[in-house]
């Protein structure tokens, strides 16, 4: 896999590609590389998979957050893993923005070679994005580029996508979503300074600054989770949320009890793959009962993760 920018000298060799933002590199992703990769074998031309550095809608709304599944660096590690030859990192631009879908493949065909495109079923692009299929078809055939329609990965009539994944995360859904991905969600970041909270109520916790700002973040409550510290794996409890019970911020918290794990790891870096939801934040009408409670999802969380 090579990673190409847009500032690329050298000529490319004849290319399939496909275009998307690509995001999270789903099982919906893969199944299209698949694709890609086998009609560069057929041809004996390279693979190619053709991405942005940032949301295009960033560009046209500056205001715009992106709920990533992936930010760029966790992305473009996970398309190295792939098969495919090249990855382009196309700049979305407010010029690119504007042209049209004829235009936009002319610049595939002349700036990266590209003879075929492998469309997604639902993918469209150009200005206003209001073409569909049969037109790029017909501008493939005046450009000498190839248009192929891809197939989408449809299970229990669920077809895989970026947006399906959101929504169940948002619902807390972890087992859809880690199954639709193909590996766990995870958040990464900074262990930093807590409110040191759950020490007095005798469950530490450990908090952590995502790297990425803009990824989402899944629904609120609690979840069973491995948390890797310095490459070692351990099972954890995090709460997302705001700490309704002792009432001491606004913010919203994303904090891990490590089980059987003792020791500093302020400043660290922590990755935490999400495995179950637990339940839901609530708030307790006491300290007691809070503490009853987390006993009683500590034992949930090491049935799951320890004694399954």
């Amino acid at each position: 896999m090579k990673i190409i920018t847009d500032e690329i000298k050298q000529t490319l060799l004849p290319c399939v590609a496909t275009i998307g933002c690509f995001d999270g590199l789903h099982r919906g992703h893969r199944f299209l590389i698949k694709q890609v990769c086998k009609e560069a074998r057929q041809r004996n031309f390279h693979s190619a998979l053709i991405t942005f550095p940032v949301h295009p809608r960033q560009v046209m709304q500056s205001s715009y957050r992106p709920q990533w599944l992936t930010c760029l660096p966790q992305k473009t590690a996970l398309i190295q893993q792939t098969e495919a030859d090249y990855c382009i990192m196309l700049p979305f631009t407010k010029e690119l923005s504007l042209l049209s879908a004829r235009e936009f493949m002319q610049l595939l065909r002349e700036r990266f070679n590209v003879r075929v495109l492998v469309i997604g079923y639902d993918h469209r692009f150009g200005h206003n994005r209001c073409e569909g299929f049969d037109d790029y078809c017909q501008y493939g055939k005046e450009l000498g580029i190839e248009v192929i329609r891809a197939q989408a990965l449809i299970e229990d009539e669920v077809s895989i996508s970026s947006s399906v994944i959101r929504k169940v995360l948002k619902d807390g859904d972890i087992q859809h979503a880690n199954h639709y991905l193909g590996y766990h969600y995870y958040l990464d970041g900074t262990v930093v300074d807590g409110y040191k909270v759950g020490r007095k109520l005798g469950f530490p916790t450990a908090n952590l600054l995502p790297s990425c700002p803009d990824k989402l973040i899944p629904k609120e409550g609690v979840y069973a989770v491995y948390a890797y510290i310095d490459e070692v794996r351990y099972a954890g409890m995090l709460n997302i949320g705001h700490r309704p019970t002792v009432d001491n911020g606004s913010n919203l918290s994303i904090e891990v009890h490590i089980l059987n794990f003792s020791g500093d790891i302020y400043n660290h870096h922590m990755r935490i793959e999400f495995i179950e939801f637990i339940r839901q934040e609530q708030k307790f009408d006491s300290l007691e009962k809070l503490i009853a409670q987390l006993n009683t999802d500590r034992e949930t969380v090491s049935r799951l993760l320890l004694h399954s």
